[in-house]
C-alpha cells in the first residue's frame, strides 16, 4: 500500500501528526465503499494485499511532485500540519511512474508542535520505545497498528469510530515496563516482517481501542 507525505521545504509537517495522519488515511481507505463494498473497485485488490501481507510503503512529495499524485486513484487525509494521500495497494513493480519515481529517504520529520497527552477514552497506537525508526518508518508502522485495530473492532465499534472521524493518537509507550505491560495485554501487535530499519519480528506498535479494552474486560 502506498502512502505519499507531502513535505514541503518551507513547511514540513510535525512528525507526531504525520504519523496520525498516516493511520486515519489507512482507517481512511479501509472504511471506503470503494474498499468495503463486495462489488467496490478496490475490494479485490485489498482483500488480496490482505491475505498477502499488509506491506506499506511511505515516500515523500513536494511542489509539482506532490501535484502529480493528485489525480492517481487515491484519498487524500489532512492533519493539522501534514497531508497523506494513500492508495489502493498495488505490486512494487507495478507502481505509476509518478509514484514510483518518490524518494522513500528525507521522511526524517520533527516535532514543529507541542505533542499533548492523549485525550481521555481516545484509541492510542503505542510505539515501541526503544526502537528508532525514520518517520517514514513509524507511519507505516502506526498504519498497520490502525489497521490491526480496525480488524479486531466489531461492526458497531468500527460505525462509531467511523462517523466520529477515526480520533486516535500516536504516542511513545511511556517506559520499558508500560510497553511490556501492553505487550502482553493481549491487545493488538504489530510484529514488522524486517525489510527495512529495524529486525524482523521487532513488536512495533500496540493498538489500544477503547472498544477492545471492554471487550477484553
Amino acid at each position: 500500500m502506498p502512502l505519499v507525505v507531502r513535505v514541503e521545504r518551507t513547511a514540513p509537517p510535525s512528525r507526531t501528526d504525520a504519523l496520525e495522519t498516516a493511520a486515519r488515511a489507512v482507517l481512511v481507505l479501509l472504511s471506503d465503499p470503494r474498499t468495503a463494498a463486495e462489488d467496490g473497485v478496490w475490494h479485490k485488490r485489498v482483500r488480496l494485499w490482505e491475505e498477502r501481507g499488509i506491506r506499506k510503503v511511505v515516500r515523500r512529495a513536494r511542489g509539482a511532485e506532490w501535484r502529480r499524485t493528485e489525480p492517481l486513484e487515491g484519498i487524500t487525509v489532512a492533519g493539522r500540519t501534514a497531508e497523506v494521500r494513500v492508495f489502493p495497494p498495488v505490486p512494487l513493480d507495478g507502481w505509476p511512474r509518478d509514484l514510483a519515481r518518490l524518494q522513500v529517504s528525507g521522511t526524517e520529520l520533527a516535532e514543529t508542535e507541542p505533542v499533548a497527552a492523549p485525550e481521555a477514552g481516545a484509541p492510542v497506537l503505542w510505539l515501541n520505545p526503544e526502537l528508532e525508526m525514520s518517520a517514514g518508518k513509524a507511519m507505516a508502522q502506526a498504519g498497520h497498528g490502525a489497521q490491526l485495530a480496525w480488524w479486531a473492532l466489531d461492526e458497531a465499534a468500527r460505525a462509531a469510530w467511523h462517523e466520529a472521524g477515526f480520533p486516535l493518537a500516536v504516542r511513545p509507550a511511556r517506559d520499558a515496563a508500560h510497553w511490556a505491560a501492553l505487550t502482553t495485554s493481549g491487545l493488538p501487535v504489530v510484529r514488522d516482517a524486517g525489510f527495512t530499519e529495524i529486525a524482523p519480528g521487532s513488536c512495533t506498535v500496540v493498538a489500544e481501542h477503547p472498544a477492545l479494552r471492554t471487550a477484553k474486560d
